[in-house]
């Protein structure tokens, strides 16, 4: 049974549903204008338009309170987004991506609206994986337990998507926040419902979810939306759980201005969906319960029309973005050591194993940050710190709230961070993205959105976050326990990615990582956590500089540039050469690889003419590719020799130690190919 209703046609205020009917038809104007634009050349090359879905929409933008909430609004959400204060202008200019959109300066696609001084995101068009934002910035809204609620609209097709499932597997464990509305339509471009689902309302899919309500109302009838999102607002407020909104819409148009729906909609169902227009509807209402004349309705319509009249000039002449922007936002500046400026210290002390410099950083960045959360699978039980035991003792000292454990649903560990960054510049969140490395692949979908989410909003919202995983083999691990992945996620612009050799430099660019605003991928060589050999003296503040390399060991006949497990291996095979024949091996441990310490790199090369790149990673399109290509573009005439590599075979690693010893770099292969390179 539902609660007296708080809207209706006879009890509404005047003002409010001339409100009401001015929001909704500056929408349609707006709404069936937009392809117009297109076919100009002026832009809007995607729109997807709203009608059908006119009374739902104006009841997310009305509940929603931009001094409290946050929205995330999908691309079909042009009334919603009107609803709840973009004016004619903000619309039109993030359709025809002009300079002055306020989403992100034309940056994104049209039709992705959105205000993030008001909380209203700038969304994917990955549709539907906001859900995980909005369960993100939800869990900070109930840890920091201040009023207010996330919103997350989408079509019903995009819930088929696994990580909508594990938002709202999320949302309803935790019992956060979180109203979750889905616009059924009864298409996904041109596949209809029932090829998505087995249900008729694709809502009872989660009835058997504790801790979640699910309500249905008519999305097409404003009434009928008001009320519900209103009921369902003050459910979360009561009873602090989860909420499913599902309204029954219909598509007037075809799915945006790319598709055609009279190949796959017949006359029938193309006049039905028109006879159910909600705006003319709620007309007809206003009409025949006598609320507003015919003239009265007529002048606002007219008002409308010369509002976004105005609005289009206002557009025409607006700037377009400038060619020289593109460069601007891709990654916010980073901290800046002051007292370790090369990230090197003579610090003479008892040594610590990696995996202590990791934890014991860990636990002092928590100390001086009251605003670090760390999550991941397995991290936070009983006397258990994740699988290596690097986060051990974290949640007994700074409690569940900051260090807990996630479901086994990397996209979710991602998604979530990416949300709960949202809710506070001052918050800073370390996850650890898999149990290992190699089985970060179901994050990508979250990781390459977080990417470029500072550049997309043009800097306003930066994912403060820093991915921990352990990479590399060495240890027996074979398929999903041994792979590396730092070649495929350098492709990304918009994140730092770090990977160190030696305990003193996984506890600085830790360090530096967490201060840091923006998105860092801090790889872990979980073959060195116990290592003796990465063992070093750590001073309590150590902190490494992004983009400083380290030289290992100094030489005059050959470079050799590396990271992670095969530093030690290049130490080894350079310290074996000098013995040999006296010839000077300089080994470059680069930590960082974006950003790249171009500089120590050309210096090595221009003074040794000859360089040998090594990495644990496949030799085929791995990371020394992108090295050997920038040695050879920037240092050719110094060059005595080619550009070698040493690395994996092009192979999965096996598990057998057979296997993995002929598929990875070991120091005997390092020496082989030095001592040719030197002897070419």
């Amino acid at each position: 049974m539902k609660k007296n209703r708080k809207y209706h046609i006879k009890t509404t205020g005047k003002k409010t549903l001339e409100k009401w009917f001015r929001l909704m038809t500056m929408g349609r104007i707006l709404d069936d204008r937009a392809p117009n634009y297109l076919k100009q050349a002026i832009g809007w090359s995607y729109h997807a338009p709203f009608a059908g879905h006119d009374g739902i929409q104006l009841a997310i933008g009305q509940i929603f309170d931009r001094e409290k909430d946050h929205l995330f609004p999908y691309y079909r959400d042009m009334l919603t987004a009107i609803s709840a204060g973009l004016t004619a202008e903000e619309i039109i200019y993030n359709g025809i991506s002009k300079d002055l959109d306020v989403a992100g300066g034309g940056r994104h696609m049209s039709n992705h609206f959105a205000k993030p001084e008001w909380n209203v995101h700038n969304v994917s068009s990955c549709t539907g994986n906001h859900t995980l934002h909005a369960v993100g910035v939800a869990r900070a809204i109930k840890k920091y337990k201040t009023p207010g609620i996330a919103i997350s609209s989408q079509g019903e097709s995009s819930v088929s998507e696994g990580y909508v499932y594990e938002a709202i597997n999320g949302a309803s464990n935790e019992k956060l926040p979180v109203l979750f509305v889905f616009q059924d339509n009864g298409y996904g471009i041109s596949v209809p419902k029932k090829d998505q689902t087995a249900r008729r309302k694709v809502a009872d899919n989660f009835t058997g979810f504790r801790n979640l309500k699910i309500m249905h109302c008519n999305g097409k009838d404003v009434f009928d939306s008001m009320n519900t999102m209103a009921e369902a607002r003050e459910h979360i407020e009561e009873h602090e759980e989860p909420v499913i909104v599902q309204a029954n819409c219909v598509r007037i148009h075809s799915h945006s201005n790319s598709d055609a729906h009279d190949l796959y909609r017949d006359d029938f169902e193309l006049n039905y969906v028109k006879e159910y227009d909600p705006l003319a509807k709620f007309r007809r209402l206003l009409l025949r319960y006598e609320r507003f004349t015919e003239e009265e309705l007529d002048a606002i319509e007219e008002k409308m029309k010369e509002m976004v009249r105005k609005a289009h000039k206002a557009g025409m002449a607006a700037p377009d973005p400038s060619p020289e922007s593109i460069h601007d936002f891709v990654i916010p500046e980073p901290y800046i050591p002051d007292k370790y400026t090369d990230g090197t210290h003579n610090y003479d002390a008892e040594s610590k194993k990696l995996i202590q410099g990791l934890n014991e950083t860990l636990k002092a960045e928590f100390r001086h940050n009251p605003d670090i959360y760390i999550w991941g699978q397995d991290v936070a039980h009983k006397e258990k710190g994740g699988i290596f035991n690097v986060t051990k003792g974290m949640q007994q000292e700074f409690g569940k709230e900051r260090v807990f454990n996630a479901p086994i649903a990397e996209d979710f560990i991602m998604g979530t961070a990416n949300g709960m960054s949202r809710f506070n510049d001052k918050i800073r969140i370390v996850v650890e993205g898999a149990e290992f490395a190699d089985y970060f692949w179901p994050a990508m979908e979250a990781f390459v959105e977080t990417t470029h989410d500072y550049w997309r909003s043009r800097g306003q919202f930066s994912p403060n976050i820093t991915i921990r995983l352990a990479s590399g083999g060495y240890i027996g691990g074979g398929l999903y326990h041994s792979q590396n992945i730092e070649g495929s996620i350098t492709t990304f612009p918009g994140v730092r990615v770090v990977y160190p050799s030696f305990a003193d430099d996984a506890a600085g660019l830790l360090r530096t990582c967490i201060r840091s605003r923006g998105l860092n991928f801090f790889m872990e060589p979980k073959a060195l956590y116990n290592s003796p050999k990465a063992a070093t003296p750590i001073p309590d503040d150590f902190e490494v500089p992004f983009g400083k390399a380290r030289i290992r060991r100094e030489g005059e006949d050959l470079t050799i540039i590396t990271y992670g497990n095969t530093t030690h291996m290049c130490l080894e095979a350079a310290l074996k050469i000098s013995g040999e024949d006296g010839s000077g091996v300089e080994v470059i441990d680069l930590r960082s690889l974006i950003p790249l310490d171009k500089e120590t790199i050309l210096a090595s090369v221009k003074k040794t003419g000859k360089v040998l790149v090594v990495h644990e990673d496949k030799v085929f399109s791995g990371f020394g590719a992108e090295l050997a290509a920038q040695i050879t573009d920037k240092a050719f005439e110094y060059l005595d020799g080619p550009v070698k590599r040493v690395g994996s075979t092009f192979t999965p690693v096996g598990f057998n130690r057979i296997l993995e010893g002929a598929i990875l770099p070991d120091t005997d292969k390092i020496l082989k190919a030095a001592r040719d390179l030197l002897e070419y």
